[in-house]
Protein backbone atom coordinates (compact mmCIF):
# COMPACT_ATOMS: atom_id res chain seq x y z
CA UNK A 1 0.00 0.00 0.00
CA UNK A 2 2.95 2.35 0.73
CA UNK A 3 6.08 2.01 -1.39
CA UNK A 4 9.11 4.27 -1.03
CA UNK A 5 11.70 3.81 -3.76
CA UNK A 6 15.20 5.35 -3.70
CA UNK A 7 14.03 8.59 -2.09
CA UNK A 8 16.46 11.42 -1.42
CA UNK A 9 15.98 14.82 0.16
CA UNK A 10 18.06 17.96 0.62
CA UNK A 11 17.43 21.41 2.05
CA UNK A 12 18.80 24.70 0.74
CA UNK A 13 19.88 27.11 3.50
CA UNK A 14 19.07 30.45 1.88
CA UNK A 15 20.32 32.40 4.89
CA UNK A 16 23.71 30.67 4.66
CA UNK A 17 24.76 31.40 1.12
CA UNK A 18 22.29 28.89 -0.43
CA UNK A 19 24.25 25.97 1.01
CA UNK A 20 22.64 22.64 0.18
CA UNK A 21 22.40 20.04 2.94
CA UNK A 22 21.62 16.43 2.02
CA UNK A 23 19.47 14.83 4.74
CA UNK A 24 18.46 11.56 3.08
CA UNK A 25 19.84 9.43 0.25
CA UNK A 26 18.38 6.33 -1.38
CA UNK A 27 15.71 5.37 1.17
CA UNK A 28 13.48 2.46 0.12
CA UNK A 29 10.66 0.87 2.13
CA UNK A 30 7.47 -1.07 1.41
CA UNK A 31 4.61 -1.34 3.90
CA UNK A 32 1.91 -3.88 3.16
CA UNK A 33 -1.77 -3.69 4.05
CA UNK A 34 -2.26 -4.65 7.68
CA UNK A 35 1.36 -3.92 8.62
CA UNK A 36 2.78 -1.33 11.02
CA UNK A 37 6.40 -0.24 10.54
CA UNK A 38 8.26 1.95 13.04
CA UNK A 39 10.73 4.55 11.84
CA UNK A 40 13.74 4.50 14.15
CA UNK A 41 17.09 6.28 14.29
CA UNK A 42 18.97 8.98 16.11
CA UNK A 43 17.47 12.41 16.63
CA UNK A 44 17.95 14.36 13.41
CA UNK A 45 18.27 11.24 11.27
CA UNK A 46 15.23 12.19 9.18
CA UNK A 47 12.27 10.28 10.62
CA UNK A 48 9.94 13.28 10.58
CA UNK A 49 11.33 14.42 7.23
CA UNK A 50 10.43 11.07 5.68
CA UNK A 51 6.93 11.22 7.16
CA UNK A 52 6.42 14.72 5.75
CA UNK A 53 7.58 13.57 2.32
CA UNK A 54 5.09 10.69 2.39
CA UNK A 55 2.31 13.13 3.32
CA UNK A 56 3.35 15.56 0.61
CA UNK A 57 4.46 18.42 2.86
CA UNK A 58 8.05 18.13 1.61
CA UNK A 59 9.11 17.57 -1.99
CA UNK A 60 11.61 14.80 -2.67
CA UNK A 61 14.86 15.47 -4.53
CA UNK A 62 14.53 12.12 -6.29
CA UNK A 63 12.73 8.79 -6.08
CA UNK A 64 9.09 7.69 -5.84
CA UNK A 65 6.62 7.56 -2.96
CA UNK A 66 3.59 5.48 -3.91
CA UNK A 67 0.49 5.50 -1.72
CA UNK A 68 -1.79 3.14 -3.56
CA UNK A 69 -1.58 4.27 -7.18
CA UNK A 70 -0.55 7.86 -6.43
CA UNK A 71 3.09 8.95 -6.62
CA UNK A 72 3.24 11.64 -3.95
CA UNK A 73 6.63 12.80 -5.25
CA UNK A 74 5.13 13.96 -8.56
CA UNK A 75 1.41 14.39 -7.80
CA UNK A 76 -0.35 17.67 -8.46
CA UNK A 77 -1.66 19.60 -5.43
CA UNK A 78 -5.27 18.57 -6.18
CA UNK A 79 -4.19 14.92 -6.20
CA UNK A 80 -2.48 15.35 -2.81
CA UNK A 81 -5.65 16.93 -1.39
CA UNK A 82 -7.75 14.04 -2.67
CA UNK A 83 -5.24 11.50 -1.34
CA UNK A 84 -5.42 13.04 2.12
CA UNK A 85 -9.20 13.07 2.00
CA UNK A 86 -9.82 9.37 1.44
CA UNK A 87 -6.60 7.32 1.44
CA UNK A 88 -3.87 8.78 3.67
CA UNK A 89 -4.44 9.84 7.27
CA UNK A 90 -1.88 11.63 9.44
CA UNK A 91 -1.85 11.93 13.23
CA UNK A 92 0.77 14.55 14.05
CA UNK A 93 2.08 15.53 17.48
CA UNK A 94 0.27 18.85 17.33
CA UNK A 95 -3.39 19.70 16.84
CA UNK A 96 -3.88 22.38 14.19
CA UNK A 97 -7.48 23.48 13.81
CA UNK A 98 -9.46 26.61 13.02
CA UNK A 99 -10.19 28.46 16.29
CA UNK A 100 -13.79 28.46 17.53
CA UNK A 101 -14.67 25.23 15.69
CA UNK A 102 -16.10 22.76 18.20
CA UNK A 103 -14.26 19.59 19.12
CA UNK A 104 -17.14 17.50 17.80
CA UNK A 105 -16.95 19.22 14.42
CA UNK A 106 -13.15 18.85 14.31
CA UNK A 107 -13.43 15.07 14.72
CA UNK A 108 -16.41 14.69 12.38
CA UNK A 109 -14.85 16.74 9.55
CA UNK A 110 -12.94 13.87 7.82
CA UNK A 111 -16.16 11.87 7.66
CA UNK A 112 -18.23 14.77 6.34
CA UNK A 113 -15.56 15.47 3.71
CA UNK A 114 -15.95 11.95 2.33
CA UNK A 115 -19.73 12.05 2.13
CA UNK A 116 -20.81 10.49 5.42
CA UNK A 117 -24.27 11.79 6.38
CA UNK A 118 -24.17 14.51 9.03
CA UNK A 119 -25.91 12.56 11.79
CA UNK A 120 -23.78 9.46 11.25
CA UNK A 121 -20.58 11.52 11.22
CA UNK A 122 -21.49 13.28 14.47
CA UNK A 123 -22.48 9.99 16.10
CA UNK A 124 -19.16 8.38 15.18
CA UNK A 125 -17.27 11.44 16.41
CA UNK A 126 -19.09 11.22 19.73
CA UNK A 127 -18.19 7.55 20.06
CA UNK A 128 -14.51 8.28 19.45
CA UNK A 129 -14.39 11.18 21.88
CA UNK A 130 -16.08 9.06 24.54
CA UNK A 131 -13.70 6.17 23.90
CA UNK A 132 -10.74 8.50 24.32
CA UNK A 133 -12.18 9.93 27.55
CA UNK A 134 -12.80 13.49 26.36
CA UNK A 135 -15.56 14.72 28.73
CA UNK A 136 -18.85 15.42 26.99
CA UNK A 137 -18.95 18.92 28.49
CA UNK A 138 -15.96 19.79 26.25
CA UNK A 139 -17.36 18.53 22.95
CA UNK A 140 -18.90 21.89 21.98
CA UNK A 141 -15.77 23.85 22.91
CA UNK A 142 -12.77 24.54 20.71
CA UNK A 143 -9.94 22.08 21.43
CA UNK A 144 -7.46 24.98 21.21
CA UNK A 145 -8.20 25.59 24.91
CA UNK A 146 -7.49 21.98 25.97
CA UNK A 147 -4.49 20.51 27.74
CA UNK A 148 -1.74 18.87 25.68
CA UNK A 149 -3.00 15.37 26.44
CA UNK A 150 -6.59 16.28 25.56
CA UNK A 151 -5.49 17.88 22.31
CA UNK A 152 -3.52 14.78 21.40
CA UNK A 153 -6.57 12.58 22.00
CA UNK A 154 -8.72 14.87 19.83
CA UNK A 155 -6.05 14.62 17.14
CA UNK A 156 -6.13 10.82 17.39
CA UNK A 157 -9.94 10.75 17.24
CA UNK A 158 -9.84 12.91 14.11
CA UNK A 159 -7.12 10.76 12.53
CA UNK A 160 -9.01 7.53 13.13
CA UNK A 161 -12.50 8.81 12.29
CA UNK A 162 -12.25 7.77 8.65
CA UNK A 163 -10.95 4.26 7.79
CA UNK A 164 -7.92 5.40 5.80
CA UNK A 165 -6.12 2.62 3.90
CA UNK A 166 -2.80 4.21 4.94
CA UNK A 167 -1.90 5.98 8.18
CA UNK A 168 1.06 8.03 9.39
CA UNK A 169 1.43 8.27 13.17
CA UNK A 170 3.86 10.72 14.79
CA UNK A 171 4.27 9.87 18.48
CA UNK A 172 0.63 8.82 19.02
CA UNK A 173 1.13 7.83 22.68
CA UNK A 174 3.60 10.54 23.75
CA UNK A 175 1.40 12.51 26.18
CA UNK A 176 -1.05 9.84 27.27
CA UNK A 177 -1.79 8.27 30.63
CA UNK A 178 -1.80 4.43 30.81
CA UNK A 179 -5.55 4.10 30.23
CA UNK A 180 -5.65 6.25 27.10
CA UNK A 181 -2.36 4.80 25.89
CA UNK A 182 -3.93 1.33 25.97
CA UNK A 183 -6.96 2.66 24.08
CA UNK A 184 -4.82 4.16 21.33
CA UNK A 185 -2.79 0.97 20.93
CA UNK A 186 -6.06 -0.95 20.61
CA UNK A 187 -7.21 1.48 17.91
CA UNK A 188 -3.97 0.98 16.00
CA UNK A 189 -4.41 -2.80 16.25
CA UNK A 190 -7.96 -2.47 14.91
CA UNK A 191 -6.70 -0.36 11.99
CA UNK A 192 -4.13 -3.05 11.19
CA UNK A 193 -6.82 -5.74 11.38
CA UNK A 194 -8.95 -3.94 8.78
CA UNK A 195 -5.92 -3.74 6.48
CA UNK A 196 -4.43 -0.29 7.00
CA UNK A 197 -0.75 0.16 6.13
CA UNK A 198 0.81 2.17 8.97
CA UNK A 199 4.10 4.00 9.39
CA UNK A 200 4.84 5.46 12.81
CA UNK A 201 7.39 7.18 15.00
CA UNK A 202 7.27 5.74 18.52
CA UNK A 203 9.67 6.99 21.18
CA UNK A 204 7.53 4.92 23.56
CA UNK A 205 9.61 1.78 23.03
CA UNK A 206 7.18 -0.52 24.82
CA UNK A 207 4.34 0.66 22.59
CA UNK A 208 6.54 0.27 19.51
CA UNK A 209 7.45 -3.28 20.45
CA UNK A 210 3.81 -4.14 21.12
CA UNK A 211 2.23 -2.73 18.01
CA UNK A 212 4.85 -2.65 15.23
CA UNK A 213 5.68 -5.60 13.00
CA UNK A 214 9.19 -4.37 12.19
CA UNK A 215 11.48 -1.34 12.26
CA UNK A 216 13.04 0.79 9.54
CA UNK A 217 16.29 2.48 10.56
CA UNK A 218 16.38 5.86 8.82
CA UNK A 219 19.98 6.38 9.95
CA UNK A 220 21.15 3.98 7.23
CA UNK A 221 20.08 6.58 4.64
CA UNK A 222 21.29 9.71 6.42
CA UNK A 223 24.53 11.21 5.05
CA UNK A 224 27.05 11.59 7.84
CA UNK A 225 25.20 9.13 10.10
CA UNK A 226 25.08 6.02 7.92
CA UNK A 227 27.57 3.35 8.89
Amino acid sequence: MISIENVSKSFVLHNQGAAEISVMEGASLTVAAGECVALVGASGAGKSTLMRMIYGNYLTASGRIMVGDVDVATAAPREIIQLRRDRLGYVSQFLRVVPRVSTLDVVAEPLLATGTPHDAAKSQAQDLLARLNIPQRLWQLSPTTFSGGEQQRVNIARGFAFPYPALLLDEPTASLDPTNRATVLAMISEAKARGAAIIGIFHDHAARDEICDRQFDVTEFTPGLAA
